[in-house]
C-alpha cells in the first residue's frame, strides 16, 4: 500500500520520504516546487535525501490533477506536509495562504474521504498558540488568538480535519511542529539565515533585542514523531487528535547564536531590532500527549544538532554562504 507525502520536496517532507522508504514503505510524493525560496534547493534536497521516491510536480489547488493522482496511486495513508509556509510572508501575500492552506487542504480532505484513506497525518504549527496560551504549550490550551494569517490557516486546518473525522469517520492526526532545523533546512528560517550570515561576515537582525526563546527541534526528532503518529491512527469516537512535536526545552536566542558562532569560528555582527509583527516571544512544547501515545522523545539538542547545520551551509552555499 502507498503512503502519499505532500510537500515531498520540502524540508520535513524529503526527510519523511527518506525515512519511509528506508523502512520499506511504498512512497510517492507531490510538490509544486514553488519559488517561495530557490527551487534549486528543493531539487538538490530530493536528490540528496530521497532520489528514488516518485515525486510528481503538482499544486494542491489543482483539483483535477490531484484527483487523478489519488485515482492512480490509491494511497491508504497520506502525510500532508504541503503548505504555504512563513509567518511574515503571510502579512504581504495572504492569498497564497488561502489557496494552499485552505483550498488545498479541503481538496486533500475530500480525496482522503472519498478514496478510503485509512489515516491522514497533517502538519499544523506551534504558531497556532498565538496570544491565547502560556508556555509550556499544551494541546488543551486555546488557539483562537493567532498572531498571523499563517497561524490562522493552520488553526483552521485542525477544525476542518476534526469536522471530516466527525462527519465521515476520516482518521486524522494534526502535528504542531516547533521550529524545525537541520541540514537541508528552509533558508528563510533563523538557523540557516544566521548560519549563512555569520559564515559570510554579514550582520544578522536580532529581533525583540534578543529577548526571545524558541523550542528548536531537530528534523530527526520531527521525523520520528511523524512516523510514530502515522503508525498510531486515532480510534476515538471522533477519530481526530492533535499532538505537539517539539524539544520541550526552549533556548534563548542569544545562546542559539552563540552555538552558531562557535561552529562558524567567528563572531556574529548583531543588529538589534524591535519585535516583528506576527512573531511569538517564547515557545515551548508540552509533549506529554505524544510521548504517551507513541513514545515520542526528542533526543537532539542544539549543541549537537546545530553545528552540522553550520557546516552544511558552508559546504552547500560556499564560502560566501
Amino acid at each position: 500500500m502507498t503512503v502519499l507525502v505532500t510537500g515531498a520536496a520540502g524540508f520535513i517532507g524529503a526527510y519523511v520520504c527518506q525515512a519511509l522508504a528506508a523502512r520499506g514503505e511504498r512512497v510517492a510524493g507531490l510538490d509544486n516546487y514553488n519559488d517561495y525560496y530557490d527551487p534549486r534547493l528543493k531539487h538538490d534536497r530530493v536528490a540528496a535525501l530521497c532520489p528514488d521516491v516518485d515525486i510528481r510536480r503538482l499544486d494542491l489547488a489543482d483539483r483535477e490533477g490531484l484527483a487523478a493522482l489519488f485515482a492512480e496511486l490509491r494511497p491508504d495513508r497520506v502525510v500532508h506536509l504541503a503548505a504555504q509556509a512563513g509567518v511574515r510572508y503571510s502579512l504581504q501575500n495572504p492569498h497564497a495562504y488561502v489557496a494552499s492552506n485552505l483550498e488545498g487542504f479541503v481538496n486533500v480532505l475530500e480525496l482522503c474521504r472519498h478514496g478510503g484513506v485509512r489515516h491522514l497525518v497533517y502538519a499544523s504549527s506551534s504558531s497556532v498558540y498565538g496570544d491565547s496560551a502560556t508556555p509550556p504549550f499544551s494541546e488543551d490550551q486555546r488557539i483562537d488568538r493567532p498572531r498571523s494569517l499563517y497561524a490562522a490557516t493552520k488553526a483552521a486546518n485542525e477544525l476542518m480535519a476534526y469536522t471530516y473525522a466527525q462527519l465521515y469517520g476520516l482518521p486524522a492526526t494534526g502535528l504542531r511542529f516547533f521550529t524545525v532545523y537541520g541540514p537541508w533546512g528552509r533558508p528563510d528560517m533563523a538557523p540557516l539565515l544566521f548560519s549563512r550570515a555569520v559564515l559570510a561576515g554579514r550582520p544578522i537582525e536580532v529581533f525583540n533585542h534578543g529577548r526571545m526563546e524558541r523550542d528548536f527541534t531537530h528534523v530527526s526528532d520531527i521525523v520520528a514523531g511523524v512516523l510514530g503518529a502515522l503508525d498510531h491512527p486515532p480510534r476515538e469516537p471522533v477519530p481526530h487528535r492533535v499532538f505537539n512535536l517539539g524539544n520541550h526545552t526552549p533556548v534563548a536566542l542569544e545562546d542559539f547564536i552563540g552555538v552558531i558562532e562557535r561552529a562558524a569560528g567567528r563572531p556574529a555582527h548583531k543588529v538589534y531590532r524591535p519585535l516583528q509583527p506576527g512573531d511569538m516571544v517564547r515557545t515551548m512544547a508540552d509533549t506529554t500527549r505524544a510521548r504517551q501515545a507513541f513514545g515520542f522523545e526528542p533526543k537532539v539538542g542544539i549543541d549537537t544538532g546545530l553545528p552540522p547545520v553550520v557546516h552544511w551551509c558552508r559546504d552547500y552555499f560556499g564560502a560566501a554562504a
